[in-house]
């Protein structure tokens, strides 16, 4: 049998936006000589990005999980910080990094975010936050989490990587908590080549997230703080400015692939598509995640699928199997955290997520799921 597709289709191709407009922002760079340390581009993009979330500051980074070692390096963490096991393993990371010691949690079978009854149950001496992620892009229950930690005088920071442009219960994400990451890699929906941004209403916060992203320097001869160089640069920032004029056409082509997706699985029996959001959040949703759930009644496990599709150069992820908790170095440092994160283990075993974005269309859709359907 012929492979199905000659060229690769990959989860997270990058979708590229105006590139004139790019250009233009590029070539205002060069006329400037200003490449990094908090040019104009930077400055704008910082602005728009605020506006665009609803909050107060904005700091844009040279990386999301930069972005994440920085917020709660700033946030004064220390010793131990509840967070799932199903996200990218740099959310664990950003921790382990700084000497914080991540504590795996459960999740929420519904909506495959933290749980915050297990949250609670966790809660140690050692506790001084809780890192919840908005897996996939939906929404956790900000409302659940920030009872808990107001009820044990913890700090509460988000994760959003997943979720730019979301909404929860209609509210945008990224004023929740302390602050929101997110990630403006070139795999997400939205990005600026590579690069992230800390979003908070938070005064006091950004002023030391400014400081700590800048090797701690308050002015050319002054330095205040302990630092590091978190900044992004001017040309990163041309992209995102540029990608920015097209977020919503992202949208529009992740929805309507998503739509298509739902249609062709309804029709196969023993796959299910996983909820992205409430449906109240829907028009909003980036949708750049399409997640199935291969089930008990379907006749391939979920990695023979997978095995099957990669064959065809239908290039599937397993995200964000085997979980943080089963790579290193938590492995070997907690081998038996496994045996309380039974929902998260289970759902890790049957999610597949399919190629979106602008590189796929409706006709390579209904492609992909003729070849599903010969297997049934």
């Amino acid at each position: 049998m012929s492979i199905e597709f000659k060229t690769p289709l990959h989860v997270g191709t990058p979708n590229i936006g105006d590139r004139t407009l790019f250009l233009e922002y590029v070539d205002q760079m060069f006329d400037r000589r200003w490449l990094t340390n908090h040019g104009e581009l930077v400055a704008e993009f910082e602005n728009q990005l605020k506006d665009y979330l609803g909050v107060r500051h904005c700091v844009v980074m040279c990386s999301g999980t930069i972005a994440l070692e920085i917020a709660t390096r700033a946030m004064g963490l220390t010793g131990e910080v509840i967070l799932p096991a199903l996200t990218f393993v740099a959310t664990a990371h950003a921790l382990q990094w700084q000497g914080i010691t991540p504590v795996f949690c459960d999740i929420d079978p519904e909506t495959l975010c933290l749980n915050p009854a297990e949250v609670e149950q966790l809660i140690s001496p050692r506790t001084t936050g809780i890192l919840g992620v908005h897996v996939y892009g939906r929404g956790c229950d900000v409302h659940g989490l920030q009872a808990v930690a107001d009820a044990h005088q913890i700090q509460l920071l988000f994760d959003a990587a997943h979720a730019f442009g979301n909404t929860l219960n209609g509210k945008k994400i990224g004023g929740f908590g302390e602050c929101e990451v997110f990630s403006f890699h070139a795999t997400k929906f939205f990005n600026s080549f590579e690069g992230g941004v800390v979003a908070t209403n938070n005064d006091a916060l950004v002023e030391k997230i400014r400081l700590m992203q800048n090797f701690g320097f308050s002015s050319w001869d002054r330095v205040d703080h302990i630092g590091t160089n978190g900044k992004m640069t001017e040309v990163c920032a041309a992209m995102g400015l540029a990608n920015f004029q097209s977020v919503d056409k992202f949208r529009a082509i992740n929805q309507r692939n998503r739509d298509r997706y739902a249609q062709r699985i309804e029709t196969i029996p023993g796959l299910r598509l996983v909820e992205h959001c409430a449906v109240e959040d829907r028009s909003a949703a980036n949708a750049q995640y399409v997640v199935v759930e291969v089930l008990e009644d379907y006749p391939l496990s979920r990695d023979e699928l997978m095995e099957r599709l990669h064959a065809e150069n239908i290039l599937v992820r397993r995200y964000f199997w085997p979980g943080c908790h089963r790579m290193e170095p938590y492995k070997t440092l907690h081998p038996h955290v496994g045996s309380r994160l039974p929902f998260t283990e289970d759902i890790l075993e049957r999610i597949l997520l399919f190629p979106t974005g602008e590189a796929i269309s409706m006709p390579i859709i209904d492609r992909i799921f003729a070849r599903v359907k010969q297997w049934i």
